[in-house]
């Protein structure tokens, strides 16, 4: 089991700032390789942040409700002002313990959180709970591991001055960024037909000034860590971090994030 509890996410502004405006791509991506729903279909977003999935599935679906579930109360906030729909409710709650009934959505979904959830295999057996027979659990998780090129950056360079930094590193904590242990993570609460998709998106940065100040948001591990440096060593990574990445005449650093996508079906 993982620990946690340095990964602070509540504070939606510097959340979008490092990698929420990448995740509405990948929510874009990842329902288009989901299998359809169909019109009038009930929806659960499951850590629903800020919105970005929610938002996608009512853009792109017909779905009769979206039902978001969110334990961060600023997150909360930020997906209810985002999400300015009559068909979607935010409600507290977390993967282990989902306020809904047996049965009650088509359509389970979760996006960039299974590797946060301290147990994994405890958060899948309720979303399947919460799934009527037939229906349909997805989401998607970032390739810590390689190719969330800002984040496999960052971590990079960290641990050449820390060696210590690699027990922080998402790569290193999370294999389930892996899609071979994800594959028999979702087999094992009781999925059939899991499939596994990489899904990519280009992520440009404008210069190294908007690549580097999301990490001093203090939202996740490697903006957490960052923060928790003094500011002599915070300084020694931001030039090891400027002095690697390449950018093109215009000065941006055009990097790709890749995500893992999965979906299984609950037995009839």
């Amino acid at each position: 089991m993982t620990d946690h509890t340095a990964d602070a996410w509540e504070i939606a502004a510097a959340y979008e700032r490092y990698v929420g405006r990448w995740s509405r791509p990948v929510a874009s991506k990842f329902l288009q390789w989901l299998p359809p729903a169909g019109a009038g279909a009930a929806w659960c977003d499951v850590g629903c942040g800020t919105g970005a999935l929610a938002h996608a599935v009512l853009v792109a679906e017909e779905p009769s409700r979206v039902v978001g579930v969110e334990p961060s109360e600023g997150f909360a906030a930020a997906a209810r002002t985002t999400v300015d729909d009559p068909r979607f409710e935010v409600r507290p709650g977390t993967a282990a313990a989902i306020p809904a009934v047996d049965g009650e959505f088509d359509r389970v979904v979760s996006g960039l959180v299974l590797n946060f959830l301290p147990d994994p295999i405890e958060g899948l057996v309720e979303m399947r709970r919460v799934t009527r027979a037939g229906g349909t659990i997805g989401g998607y998780v970032w390739d810590y591991a390689e190719g969330m090129e800002m984040i496999r950056a960052f971590w990079d360079a960290a641990v050449e001055l820390d060696e210590a930094a690699r027990d922080r590193d998402e790569g290193v904590r999370f294999p389930l960024c892996r899609p071979d242990p994800l594959h028999d993570l979702l087999a094992s609460a009781g999925l059939t037909g899991v499939r596994i998709q990489p899904l990519e998106v280009p992520t440009v940065f404008a210069d190294f000034d908007d690549f580097w100040a999301p990490f001093l948001g203090g939202q996740g591990p490697a903006p957490g860590y960052c923060m928790s440096l003094p500011a002599r060593r915070r300084a020694e990574l931001r030039t090891v971090l400027e002095a690697r990445l390449r950018r093109d005449r215009a000065g941006r650093i055009a990097l790709t994030a890749r995500a893992w996508a999965f979906h299984g079906s609950v037995p009839d």
